[in-house]
């Protein structure tokens, strides 16, 4: 975590009681068996969600912003065997975890909660399942995921910019230049163009010096740079964000720029997939 020395003694103050009005930690025994973070009184249910799942969905099941869908009532959404496909057989950016027996599934199952019984079915006549699986108990430490500080309007909660693209002298180890990088559409309605935001996705740079990027998720743009000075010198946009690095290639002595973008990365923003393909003059 970065320091934040231009925090004065009254904004500390204020930070201190927002985190003081959140929730109590996951070590509480409220947190522990609380429903909307899991059964954890599932203890082998727990124990796999810990170690396969918690890394992307988060120790609470919530998820995180624009990544990795949050699990709370997710079998009062998805029917059990569903689930069950895409815990073995994996799903989108979610890989697949084929060495999960039934009994294990089962367990990850209780854990993530009850399920409705099916209609015209009483819980009573349900079918039990036994797991078979030996409770590993309690860990002396849990990760919660990859958990981004923002503020209460979703943005980083440092000081912009939040994405910038550099050039750095190999030899010398000195940045040659540093911008700014990404937009939120919505900042720069507000006349605030220059925050940088989060990006994904490498660069291309072309015989003649020029560097051709997407990677930002929200602005869904393609750029060009002088990779001499870091001027911009085209952009153009796409249906999703370019978060990919860009391919050249040549068609009868014609050169063009093609990008993959989608919406993978955003999961509040447009949803699909394409190829844009760019011909340059």
């Amino acid at each position: 975590m970065p320091s934040f020395p231009n925090m004065n003694d009254a904004a500390l103050k204020e930070l201190i009681a927002y985190l003081g009005r959140q929730p109590n930690s996951s070590d509480s025994p409220a947190a522990l068996t609380s429903p909307e973070s899991g059964n954890r009184n599932e203890k082998a249910g727990a124990a796999l969600y810990d170690r396969n799942c918690a890394i992307c969905h988060g120790d609470d099941l919530r998820g995180s912003r624009s990544n990795y869908p949050g699990l709370i009532d997710v079998r009062n959404r998805l029917g059990d065997r569903e689930i069950s496909t895409v815990i073995h057989d994996g799903k989108g950016r979610m890989p697949a975890f084929p060495k999960l027996d039934a009994a294990e599934i089962a367990a990850l199952l209780r854990f993530l909660g009850s399920s409705p019984p099916p209609a015209g079915d009483s819980a009573s006549a349900r079918e039990a399942v036994s797991t078979g699986a030996r409770p590993e108990g309690t860990a002396n430490f849990r990760f919660t995921g990859y958990r981004k500080f923002l503020d209460p309007d979703g943005y980083p909660a440092v000081l912009p910019p939040w994405g910038t693209l550099n050039a750095i002298d190999l030899n010398s180890g000195k940045y040659l230049w540093k911008i700014p990088f990404g937009q939120y559409p919505e900042l720069v309605a507000q006349g605030k163009d220059d925050t940088g935001s989060e990006n994904y996705g490498g660069p291309i740079l072309t015989a003649s010096g020029i560097l051709f990027i997407g990677a930002t998720i929200y602005d869904h743009k393609i750029r060009a740079f002088d990779s001499t000075t870091g001027k911009l010198l085209w952009e153009a946009n796409l249906p999703y964000a370019g978060a990919a690095t860009p391919a050249t290639y040549m068609v009868n002595g014609k050169q063009y720029v093609v990008i993959a973008a989608s919406g993978q990365r955003n999961a509040k923003g447009p949803q699909g997939a394409s190829y844009v393909a760019f011909a340059l003059p």
